[in-house]
């Protein structure tokens, strides 16, 4: 059976987690460490300026419509990007090694999305630990928008929530 792990509280442009732990603090195989966000125009004009992708799709609602969708699309790799967000807030200093993504449903503007990373092996190698986890993201309402796994070297597997090294 999974623990949820952590939860999290979503809100406007922010994410904000509530500590519903686990009796341990020690991420187990099963374990699912999650947080919600609702993304804003802001951050997708932000994420264009960053990474130099200016794609009409995200920002011209008559090539979104074109191309069949209801409303301009959220960078699918925005929205991917709350799966380092959750290792890295809940292990600082881990390193993330590898990802894999499959698109399955757009996200858009005031969506509210859930991401959770479920740990699914973890192997000791020396002094630190390579987890692989089963990723997901989710709409209100369960859709899932994105899938695929991500393999990450975390320092240790106490959960640390004050986010410092």
């Amino acid at each position: 059976m999974r623990r949820l792990l952590l939860n999290s509280v979503s809100s406007l442009k922010h994410y904000s987690s509530s500590a519903s732990a686990s009796a341990s603090n020690v991420l187990k195989p099963g374990d699912i460490l999650k947080q919600s966000r609702i993304f804003s125009i802001a951050e997708v004009e932000d994420y264009s300026k960053l990474t130099h992708d200016y794609n009409p799709l995200h920002f011209d609602l008559e090539c979104a419509t074109k191309a069949g969708y209801k409303d301009t699309p959220i960078p699918g790799l925005l929205v991917a990007s709350l799966f380092p967000r959750i290792i890295a807030s809940h292990f600082p200093g881990a390193i993330y090694v590898k990802q894999t993504l499959e698109f399955r449903a757009p996200v858009f503007v005031g969506d509210d999305v859930v991401g959770e990373v479920q740990a699914n092996s973890i192997r000791q190698i020396k002094d630190k630990f390579m987890v692989k986890f089963a990723t997901t993201c989710r709409k209100d309402g369960g859709e899932v928008v994105i899938g695929g796994e991500a393999t990450a070297i975390l320092p240790a597997l106490a959960v640390n929530r004050d986010g410092r090294c």
